[in-house]
């Protein structure tokens, strides 16, 4: 028993310990021996956390648990109490942790990217090749998240989805700021070391130049001796060596998401022996730091076999009299980045690597390190997501603030209902609800869940589907005290009679959360956690807290009736006599639904399933959503819809500033050139809101400062003076943003500007992002070493290289460019080819969940008929909920559509995981049902109508109370819970009456139907 006590323990506070190891390692490294003693004094406080949360977890419980089972004179149940109080010390010992380490408990909750904003996306590995087996996988899996987690604390999720993909998804990042990000992930990372081939050797150069320009290789014999390599490429500008043997080639590149051809140069490299080649490989680490001169350099260190690889390599090719001196190719990325001179023997395994004439950035440097270190790719991975989405922390803010008002509020609505309804059961019903809700968090804490949208959904349902075994213990109660039983033979009989039903009931829906879990992308698994965990603990919460709740109440003589409301007492309805009409209904409800489904035909579908582009655009001012979509469809026609986002307080007579655009736009492909759906979509909502005239879109205006003359101060020797000295003699202005921006999107823009000043026919500045700084000086993030700064004023410095008035002329073109682009706040992009996949693996889970469920339902009443049923009562119902999806679209934007708060619904992701919960929920009624038919039928061996009928109306009250509760708790979930779980609220609403119709209206005519077929045991 200690053991696992320890056990529980240990994952308790496991998190928040590998946190603080992962800490400590970072710190070590980045400081140096010197702080060797930090680590230490760390590892002390961490270790007292322990031994603190130990007492705590270990011993309170025991304590409490004595001293209440002693104060209030049931000491036999101090073990159950035990339990109880050792399940709520390991639930808050995350939290209990956190705030000993003087930490906020917040900061526990790991939010994904729909409730803190941020980015998901999915690149497609190109195998070249190479077989793509799980380990090759898994290496390309690390080798990325050691890219973009360069501290060891980033919340970043990377893992492998489908064949040869792999799934990014960075929390708190802005559309803008994620470039950076993107830029590392796709980084092959290679570091290679050749000698470049000089005019002595001849042989090597004459074949080399006779090579065709698609040939790259050079062979003699079998030995393959060069190879033609391109110019580094920084910012989509090529840097020159200026000497070596080269020839100009033209090239394809993709730039802002449009295949361009363009001019470079290739040089010619010597290759060594496959034995004795130097490589990345061999790197044991690599820092930045700083040359004698001040200029950022990144430092690298080789391994035993690398240094004397190295050292060979350059000892072989040192200067010799009357030769040509060699010269040391460095290539990144499979391009030549620059080639110093090989003046003597480089011995002892180090080196470094400067960049260029003006050097690197600081970002630059860091990025480069970061990927040198992570190690380089084994195959390359394409540099186009194949789907991209992006929230705004913005938005990610509101939508979580919408889901959580939405849970409080069902959560207060299901409170009031079965306090006033039950009286003190419902007291009880709703402690154990709170301890439920509390349990399941901190659960989620602990496995370190993600807490996303559906996942707050998830929680709201398991509210609704929680009150349901109280509901059904509570009527059995109810049952006993109409046989004159003692209230402790009713609490008693109540709980056992109804034990089954809630058993069988919560396995179906846990095994629809098993199959969402395994299908599901980032949110949908957020969902099935949220979900399984929740009704797990419900079942402890309701059957081994609410028993020991109310064992203790009546033991004490607080309970002495049980006293509840009755809305429907005893009927005696005939529910099978028009059994033929409501299976008629069904049908027709059915065709109408499936007719209106069919000529929609795509327009049923999400982009998560047919593959687009969904952006969110803000307007300057608040508008109506016929309006924007009457702008919108001059450019898009018919191949679109938008929806208003209440954001805020922006919710006011049915206008606001936010509007979602779904589009169908593709990928646009001419020839060899490809032009990114998001810049398509870009580009016709800036000229629909351009050609229109009666709204403008939200943009972000610059207003550049004068611009003088960059000096440092003689004598001046200060660290900022040695780091700005390269901008010495150069020009700098101050920038003021509208709104803050982020630094990476001001770095690209400017990069971009400068790129395209011309001498001539050609590029003035071969090197544009080597010649400027910018630096926030005001705003929430304006410094920051290893994420993207944020700010509203900046200062730009360039070098003596950049005249003044080309400074003028890039920030006036940066001001234009500014003031006609719109900033989206969430973008969305799905490949035909994951949209294709997405569809299959929902309708494969569909099937599998109901097959599972039939099978579960075929075991436990050992009747195959009863499984037929259910899945006939199954297929009804998400038949039903999918044809008012589709019939939805003929009243949206009708007076009667806006009262209803109808949109033009759409099947994606968490519709589907709708779907399989609707599933999960019908059946639930659908078994007490069948669990009631089974405890009348005793042994006898027919099934009669009268019986079926006697069972609808002794589970009638059950069924409408708990109907009732979860229409609430939906209900609200539709209407305050946002617009990113419309959708799937309008499911859930429509499947919960549908699901309570079909238990008594489909599955019961079914199974007399299905029995009198096969046995002919049914009797009138």
């Amino acid at each position: 028993m200690s053991q696992l006590l320890l056990g529980l323990l240990a994952l308790a506070v496991q998190a928040p310990t590998t946190a603080t190891e992962i800490t400590e390692t970072a710190a070590k490294e980045t400081v140096g021996a010197a702080s060797e003693a930090i680590p230490v004094a760390a590892s002390t406080a961490s270790e007292g956390t322990f031994l603190i949360t130990a007492l705590i977890v270990l011993v309170l419980p025991f304590v409490l648990a004595w001293v209440v089972a002693k104060a209030l004179k049931v000491q036999e149940m101090f073990g159950r109490l035990a339990v109880v109080f050792f399940t709520i010390a390991i639930g808050a010992s995350p939290f209990l942790t956190s705030l000993i380490n003087g930490q906020n408990p917040a900061d526990r909750f790991r939010l994904g990217i729909d409730l803190a904003g941020g980015t998901n996306l999915v690149f497609k590995v190109n195998p070249e090749g190479k077989e793509l087996t799980n380990e090759l996988m898994s290496r390309m899996v690390d080798a990325v998240s050691q890219r973009i987690n360069l501290t060891g604390t980033e919340e970043v999720t990377v893992r492998q989805v489908g064949e040869g993909r792999i799934e990014v998804i960075v929390p708190g990042k802005d559309v803008q700021s994620v470039e950076e990000i993107k830029a590392r992930i796709v980084r092959l990372g290679s570091l290679e070391f050749y000698i470049l081939a000089n005019e002595s050797d001849q042989e090597i150069v004459r074949d080399g130049n006779a090579l065709d320009k698609a040939t790259k290789e050079l062979f003699q014999g079998d030995e393959l001796v060069a190879r033609w390599l391109p110019a580094y490429e920084k910012n989509g500008v090529p840097k020159f060596l200026g000497d070596g043997i080269s020839r100009k080639v033209e090239l394809i590149r993709d730039v802002n998401g449009k295949k361009e051809r363009y001019e470079t140069e290739e040089y010619l490299v010597k290759v060594q022996d496959p034995d004795s080649q130097v490589t990345g490989k061999f790197l044991r680490s690599a820092q930045t730091d700083f040359d004698s001169n001040g200029q950022i350099i990144v430092k690298f260190n080789f391994d035993q076999t690398g240094g004397y690889n190295f050292g060979r390599l350059t000892s072989e090719n040192s200067p010799r009299p009357g030769l040509q001196d060699r010269k040391l190719a460095i290539v990144l990325d499979r391009m030549v980045f620059s080639a110093p001179s090989i003046n003597e023997p480089i011995t002892g395994g180090s080196g470094q690597i400067s960049g260029g004439r003006d050097g690197f950035t600081r970002e630059e440097a860091d990025q480069l390190t970061a990927v040198l270190n992570a190690g380089a790719l084994e195959v390359p991975i394409d540099p186009k997501p194949l789907s991209e989405a992006t929230v705004d922390p913005t938005l990610g803010a509101d939508v979580r603030n919408r889901g959580v008002n939405a849970t409080l509020i069902s959560g207060l609505a299901v409170v009031i209902f079965m306090m006033i309804y039950y009286r003190f059961c419902g007291i009880i019903a709703v402690i154990s609800l709170v301890l439920n809700l509390f349990l399941t968090v901190a659960a989620m804490v602990v496995i370190n869940a993600t807490f996303t949208l559906p996942g707050i959904a998830g929680i709201v349902l398991t509210i609704g589907m929680a009150v349901d075994a109280n509901v059904l213990i509570y009527e059995r109660m109810r049952e006993e005290v109409a046989k004159k039983s003692s209230v402790r033979m009713a609490i008693q009989n109540g709980f056992e009679k109804a034990f089954v039903t809630i058993f069988d009931a919560n396995i179906t829906t846990l095994l629809t959360a098993v199959i969402l879990f395994a299908i599901g992308t980032d949110q949908i698994k957020g969902f099935a956690v949220t979900l399984f965990l929740g009704l797990a603990i419900s079942m402890y919460t309701v059957l081994f807290v609410g028993r020991l709740m109310f064992d203790i109440s009546e033991k004490r003589r607080w309970l002495k009736t049980l006293s509840m409301s009755q809305l429907i007492g005893e009927t005696k309805l005939d529910f099978l006599k028009h059994r033929v009409m409501w299976c008629g209904i069904s049908i027709a409800v059915i065709l109408v639904g499936l007719v209106a489904f069919v000529a929609r035909g795509e327009k049923n579908y999400d982009i998560d399933f047919t593959g687009g582009t969904m952006v969110t655009f803000q307007t300057s001012e608040p508008q109506k959503r016929d309006d924007v979509e009457a702008i919108l469809k001059k450019q898009f026609d018919n191949e679109f819809t938008v929806e208003r986002l209440a954001i805020g307080s922006q919710s006011e007579e049915g206008v606001g500033s936010y509007f979602r655009l779904r589009s169908t736009e593709k990928a646009d492909t001419k020839g060899d050139d490809t032009t990114a759906a998001e810049f398509l979509v870009r580009d016709k909502v800036m000229k629909a809101f351009a050609e229109d005239g009666s709204a403008k879109l939200r943009m972000v205006s610059m207003t550049p400062g004068d611009i003088t003359p960059f000096e440092i101060k003689a004598g001046d020797e200060s660290a900022e003076a040695v780091m700005l000295q390269r901008f010495n003699g150069g020009s700098t202005s101050e920038l003021t943003f509208s709104e803050e921006v982020f630094s990476s999107t001001m770095s690209d823009m400017f990069t971009r500007a400068l790129a395209s000043v011309k001498d001539g026919d050609k590029p003035k500045y071969a090197s544009p992002a080597d010649l400027f700084s910018l630096e926030g000086v005001e705003g929430t993030e304006t410094a920051s070493k290893f994420q993207v700064g944020k700010f509203s004023k900046a200062v730009v410095r360039v070098t003596p290289a950049v005249s003044g008035e080309d400074l003028k002329s890039v920030l006036a073109s940066m001001q234009q460019t500014m003031a006609t682009t719109p900033l989206f706040d969430e973008v969305n992009t799905f490949a035909s080819s994951v949209a294709a996949e997405m569809q299959q693996r929902a309708i494969l889970a569909i099937l599998v969940s109901i097959l599972a469920i039939s099978a579960y339902i075929w075991f436990r009443f050992q009747n195959v008929v009863f499984g037929l049923a259910a899945v006939v009562a199954l297929v009804h119902d998400v038949l039903v909920s999918l044809g008012f999806v589709a019939m939805a679209s003929w009243i949206n934007g009708t007076p009667i559509g806006d009262l209803l708060l109808i949109d033009d619904f759409r099947i994606n992701l968490p519709m589907i995981a709708a779907f399989l919960t609707l599933v999960g929920y019908s059946l639930n009624d659908t078994i007490v049902m069948f669990d009631r038919i089974r405890e009348l039928r005793g042994k006898n061996p027919a099934i009669t109508i009268p019986m079926v009928n006697l069972a609808l109306n002794q589970t009638l009250g059950r069924t409408i109370l708990t109907a009732t509760t979860v229409f609430i708790v939906v209900f609200i979930l539709y209407a305050f819970g946002g617009a990113g779980i419309h959708g799937f609220a309008w499911c859930l609403l429509i499947g919960c009456i549908a699901g309570t119709y079909s238990s008594i209206y489909i599955a019961s005519p079914i199974l007399i139907w299905a029995l009198d077929r096969a046995k002919g045991t049914v009797k009138a």
